[in-house]
């Protein structure tokens, strides 16, 4: 009697995760021929310079009659690219403040305003993420980021001064240094903002920007403290923030959105899109051509 428990034991529980099994594969096969969501990603440098990266580089001239021309050339080419939605670097607790912004701007009353700042006036937002939205016909330009959150750099470079780690801050010194000369170079040689925005959103300069932001505070500090195991967890907490608010702000009929964010946040979130198999990236260079 014992031994014929056993086998109806086993028989059920064989049943049951042969079921089990017959399920996750139908339902991985059903999320396999599912359409993916794609996202154009588009890395900047903040238009308008505002100085608060740790890489302080010279200024482009985004008014310039050349970049003017290449904003309504790329307008044109995320046109064809046609996104449902446009999500910016922009408080998405003050999202009511830029849909008045935004109307102002289909309205063509927004740069009437002769007192706009250097930041109302330049930047990215303003100049292509509203470009983008209006020639779209969009009504809306998504805000989607969480600004409440730490980056302690100054306090990392404390830590590793004090703890004598000369070798890591020569590292961390000669990367911001590097990418600081080779920005402004291209500048001083007369790069284009189509060019520019190429350098920003290669694969190796990610990759760089993703070591310097995720990799190399880890090693700051002696073993009980953990300022840069802090800093990427709020660099982390940010990005996976936009994320999250990016996919909260897509409806199921949403097929392409655009993400334009400062580079660094975009070398991260694309990480974070690779791992979501209901999700693909594509690049700006790929729309151009």
């Amino acid at each position: 009697m014992y031994k014929i428990n056993i086998i109806q034991a086993l028989v059920f529980l064989s049943i049951v995760f042969g079921c089990k099994e017959s399920f996750s594969m139908q339902a991985r096969t059903a999320q396999g021929n599912e359409e993916k969501k794609e996202v154009l990603l588009i890395g900047t440098f903040h238009y308008n310079n505002p100085g608060k990266d740790a890489a302080k580089t010279k200024s482009f001239d985004v008014l310039s009659e050349e970049s003017q021309k290449e904003l309504n050339q790329i307008s044109k080419a995320i046109k064809e690219y046609s996104p449902d939605r446009v999500f910016v670097e922009w408080p998405h607790e003050e999202q009511a403040e830029l849909d008045s912004l935004f109307q102002l701007y289909r309205e063509g009353k927004y740069f009437l305003n002769s007192n706009l700042s250097d930041f109302y006036l330049k930047n990215e937002i303003f100049q292509l993420a509203f470009r983008v939205a209006k020639d779209n016909d969009l009504k809306r330009v998504y805000a989607v980021d969480y600004t409440d959150t730490r980056f302690p750099f100054d306090s990392l470079m404390t830590v590793i001064k004090e703890n004598k780690q000369s070798d890591l801050q020569k590292e961390i010194e000669k990367a911001i240094r590097s990418f600081t000369t080779d920005f402004d170079n291209k500048i001083e040689q007369g790069a284009s903002l189509l060019e520019m925005t190429c350098f920003m959103n290669t694969a190796q300069l990610r990759q760089i920007s993703n070591k310097f932001h995720t990799e190399i505070p880890l090693l700051a500090g002696d073993t009980d403290n953990f300022t840069g195991a802090y800093l990427i967890s709020e660099w982390y907490r940010r990005n996976l923030y936009i994320w999250s608010l990016v996919q909260k702000n897509t409806t199921p009929d949403n097929k392409k959105v655009m993400l334009l964010m400062g580079a660094s946040h975009v070398a991260t979130i694309k990480e974070f899109i690779e791992k979501n198999n209901m999700w693909k990236t594509t690049e700006l260079k790929d729309i151009m051509d």
